[in-house]
C-alpha cells in the first residue's frame, strides 16, 4: 500500500536588507490625515506614539541598486544551499509579492516577465520543466503559496518546490502618511519536498478565507495624504488601520482555531505560533483572543516569536524570514525542535486570512 505524501520544509533562507531606518529618521517628516489636514504634533510626538502602538523601533530598506526580484533570488539561493539539493531538480518556483519590481527612481510597477521567471534566471536554473509563477495575495501570499505547493506535492507528480516571499514596501509608502513607518523590505524562502511517510509530518492541514465582499478595500492604493504633493500621479499603499485591526481581532483567532480543529491538534500541543508580523500589539491581541477561545488554557511563555521591532512589516517576507531566523538560531530565546507542532497564520489585503499546522520531522 502506498504511503501518503507530506510536504516538508527541507531548507530555509532569507535576505535582510542592510539599510537600517530608525523611527528618528521619520521625525523630520510632515504628516497629514487622510483628509489632507496637517497633523498638529511634533515629529517626535508622532514617532514616540507610533513606537508605543506598534513596538517598531526600526525597519530595513533595500539599497537603491536592488529590486524585489534580486532579494527574492538571494533568499532563494540561501534556501537552496540550506536544503542541499540540486536546483535543477526543482519542479516549481512560486514567488509571492504584491508590487513587482519597483525601481528606486521609477515608481511604476514592473511585472513582465513575472518575478519568479526573473528569479529562475538569476539562479541560473536551466530545467525548462521547472515552472515559475507569481502569487499576489496580500501579506498572506507566502503562506498561500505554501498551501498551493502542498497540493502540488501531494499529487505525487511533484517532488521539490521553492516558495519565496519578497516585497519592497519602502518604494510604495507615502512619506506623509504615519502608516509608512510600519512598512519594510525583505525576502524569505523555503524549499518544500514531498516525503512519503506512515507517520504524519510536515504540513498537516490548512485553511484560507477571503472576506472581499465587505473588506476588500481595507488595504488599497491611493494618492499621497499631502494635498500639494508634487507627484500627484503616484499612488501609495493605504490602510484603514482601525477597521483592519478590528477585522483581524474578530476573524484571525477563529480561523486559527478552525485550522487546529481541522488538523485535530489541541492548542496545548502547539510549541510555536508564527504569525505575520503586521503590528506587535495587534498580534498580541490576536494571540490573547485565540487562547480565550480555549477556556482555562494559559498562554505559554515564548509561544509567539516576534521580529517586527527591528525588521518592521515586510509583508509576505515576514513569516519565512521569521522561520529562517529561528532555525538558524538567530532569534534569542526561541528554538524549534524535532517533532514540534507549529501554527502559521497571516492576514492582509483582500482581506485574506490563512493558516497551516506544521509538524517538524523527527531527527
Amino acid at each position: 500500500m502506498t504511503k501518503p505524501t507530506y510536504s516538508t520544509i527541507i531548507g530555509t533562507g532569507s535576505y535582510i536588507p542592510t539599510r537600517v531606518v530608525s523611527n528618528e529618521d521619520f521625525a523630520s517628516h510632515t504628516f497629514y490625515e487622510a483628509n489632507g489636514t496637517r497633523i498638529n504634533k511634533s515629529g517626535k510626538e508622532i514617532v514616540d506614539k507610533f513606537l508605543e502602538i506598534t513596538t517598531i523601533a526600526e525597519r530595513r530598506y533595500v539599497t537603491d541598486d536592488l529590486l524585489t526580484s534580486d532579494i527574492a533570488a538571494m533568499a532563494g539561493e540561501a534556501a537552496l544551499e540550506n536544503a542541499g539539493i540540486d536546483r535543477e531538480l526543482l519542479d516549481y518556483i512560486i514567488v509571492a509579492h504584491n508590487f513587482g519590481d519597483v525601481a528606486a527612481n521609477n515608481k511604476r510597477t514592473d511585472l513582465v516577465p513575472c518575478l519568479a521567471a526573473r528569479v529562475k534566471q538569476i539562479l541560473k536554473i536551466k530545467n525548462p520543466f521547472c515552472v515559475a509563477y507569481d502569487l499576489p495575495f496580500g501579506c498572506p501570499g507566502w503562506l498561500q503559496a505554501v498551501i498551493q505547493a502542498d497540493y502540488f506535492l501531494k499529487s505525487g507528480d511533484v517532488k521539490n518546490i521553492l516558495v519565496i516571499g519578497a516585497d519592497v514596501l519602502s518604494r510604495v509608502s507615502d512619506p506623509h502618511d504615519r502608516d509608512s513607518m510600519l512598512y519594510a523590505d525583505g525576502a524569505g524562502a523555503v524549499v518544500l519536498q514531498g516525503i512519503e511517510s506512515d507517520t504524519p509530518l510536515g504540513i498537516l492541514g490548512h485553511i484560507t478565507r477571503s472576506d472581499t465582499y465587505t473588506h476588500a478595500s481595507l488595504l488599497h492604493m491611493g494618492k499621497s495624504y499631502r494635498p500639494d504633493d508634487d507627484e500627484k500621479s503616484e499612488i501609495y499603499l493605504k490602510m484603514s488601520g482601525r477597521k483592519l485591526y478590528q477585522y483581524a481581532l474578530e476573524t484571525v483567532p477563529t480561523a486559527m482555531k478552525a485550522c487546529l480543529e481541522k488538523c485535530q491538534v489541541p492548542i496545548g500541543d502547539v510549541k510555536k505560533i508564527l504569525i505575520h508580523q503586521a503590528n506587535a500589539k495587534m498580534d498580541e491581541a490576536i494571540l490573547e483572543r485565540l487562547y480565550s477561545l480555549y477556556e482555562g488554557q494559559p498562554i505559554p511563555d515564548y509561544i509567539m516569536p516576534m521580529s517586527i521591532s527591528w525588521l518592521g512589516n515586510s509583508s509576505v517576507a515576514t513569516l519565512p524570514t521569521l522561520l529562517d531566523l529561528i532555525l538558524q538560531h538567530k532569534l534569542d530565546e526561541h528554538r524549534i525542535n524535532p517533532g514540534d507542532l507549529l501554527l502559521f497564520a497571516s492576514v492582509g489585503a483582500g482581506m485574506h486570512i490563512n493558516a497551516f499546522v506544521y509538524k517538524m520531522p523527527n531527527a
